[in-house]
């Protein structure tokens, strides 16, 4: 039998209707924790990094990481592996990556008025405020999702087959119409929907080959042959063709390898492979804007992705909403200055390592930074090759405790 795809908002009854649904038609039930519990087995990444990268915006730094990129080609590498199995329900947003050549799984979407929602948290214990906010926090991750796998809204029709209102509908009755819809012969399994599965679980696989190698690029399959689709300028293209292809040839079930270039390759923004040996989160903060933005282009031609503030409060915000490895910070900055911010920074981030680059930092500033758990204390100026092996080394015991 066919299965099925259910996203859906929050307090529209989706779990319950998803369990009868279960129930009835002895479905085994699949959500995206289990689906994230299993790519964070496989590929060694934390559940929680791969939830945000679904839900959350991508990072700043993400341009340079693609750690997004890398996350969903783990969840299509594992959503593959569990489709080659029918009767399941797959119940949540990991969900919209099956593939619409796979016409045997019914994708649903529940769905409510606003206000419905909103009174139905309520019931549920809720304040007015406190209801608004959390339906506003989880519409916001599942439009977060669906902008960037389909540049669309996440409850737009043409993502599903059925879309239930369940404002206007009874538990009981979105139960029977999907039951009934699911074991229509158009939803039944055929060669060609089967087969689409075995395309899917190829080009996820090549996808998590390229991210493996620091690439990212749009992977398509069909008959094992694979289709690379590059979306980014770069200067050496046939240089990049080939690096592509040597990696994706040696792959088990890959006929042939083709490349293309995507519509927005002739766009200022460059391709670029992520190197796992530099740091490319990289955080500095300095008051003077013009020193700090060359420092960043600097950094950048050497492959280092950097994210630029100018104060301590800018610093200690980012860190609370991003995921810096290393910091390159000032000392003498209007507000709070710069052993304050490594204090705090050392007592909420402890894994964070932080390079002091300062132009007006006595002896005892440097013990007191030491003290406090810098990596590293350089006076201005700076030369860039001291500074750039210095934030490698730091990088490097960054990797060296997590391994």
């Amino acid at each position: 039998m066919s299965s099925i795809s259910i996203t859906y908002g929050n307090f529209v009854h989706a779990e319950t209707i998803a369990d009868k649904i279960a129930q009835k038609l002895e479905y085994e039930i699949i959500d995206d924790n289990a689906l994230f519990q299993a790519a964070s087995k496989k590929f060694d990444m934390p559940v929680d990094k791969i939830r945000r990268a679904v839900f959350c915006k991508p990072s700043v730094f993400n341009k340079f990481t693609h750690e997004k990129e890398r996350c969903v080609a783990f969840l299509k590498s594992i959503l593959a592996e569990y489709l080659e199995v029918d009767n399941r329900l797959y119940f949540g947003w990991a969900g919209l990556l099956v593939p619409s050549k796979v016409t045997h799984v019914l994708k649903v979407c529940l769905i409510a008025d606003k206000k419905y929602r909103i009174q139905q948290a309520m019931n549920n214990g809720l304040s007015e405020k406190e209801a608004i906010k959390e339906i506003n926090d989880f519409d916001e991750g599942c439009i977060n999702w669906s902008e960037h796998l389909f540049d669309k809204d996440p409850w737009h029709s043409s993502l599903y087959d059925i879309v239930l209102p369940t404002d206007k509908k009874t538990i009981d009755e979105a139960v029977q119409i999907v039951t009934e819809y699911v074991q229509k012969d158009i939803l039944k399994p055929t060669d060609k929907s089967i087969k689409a599965i075995q395309d899917f679980r190829l080009a996820a696989q090549v996808e998590v080959a390229l991210a493996s190698e620091g690439h990212n690029v749009t992977v398509d399959a069909e008959d094992g042959v694979v289709i690379l689709t590059i979306e980014k300028n770069v200067i050496m293209l046939s240089k990049l063709e080939q690096e592509l292809k040597d990696i994706v040839s040696k792959l088990p079930g890959v006929k042939d390898v083709k490349t293309k270039i995507g519509p927005n390759f002739y766009q200022t923004d460059i391709y670029r492979k992520f190197d796992f040996e530099r740091p490319s989160k990289v955080l500095l903060v300095d008051d003077e804007r013009e020193f700090v933005q060359t420092l960043s282009e600097r950094l950048l031609m050497r492959d280092m992705g950097s994210a630029v503030v100018y104060d301590g409060e800018q610093a200690l915000k980012f860190v609370q909403s991003e995921e810096p490895e290393v910091i390159v910070l000032d000392l003498k900055m209007p507000g709070i200055n710069g052993i304050e911010v490594l204090r705090r920074i050392k007592k909420t981030h402890p894994n964070i390592e932080v390079i002091i680059l300062t132009g007006h930092g006595s002896e005892k500033d440097r013990q007191t930074c030491m003290e406090l758990g810098a990596f590293a204390y350089l006076q201005k100026p700076v030369d860039i090759e001291l500074l750039t092996e210095t934030m490698k080394k730091a990088y490097a015991k960054i990797k060296e405790r997590k391994a």
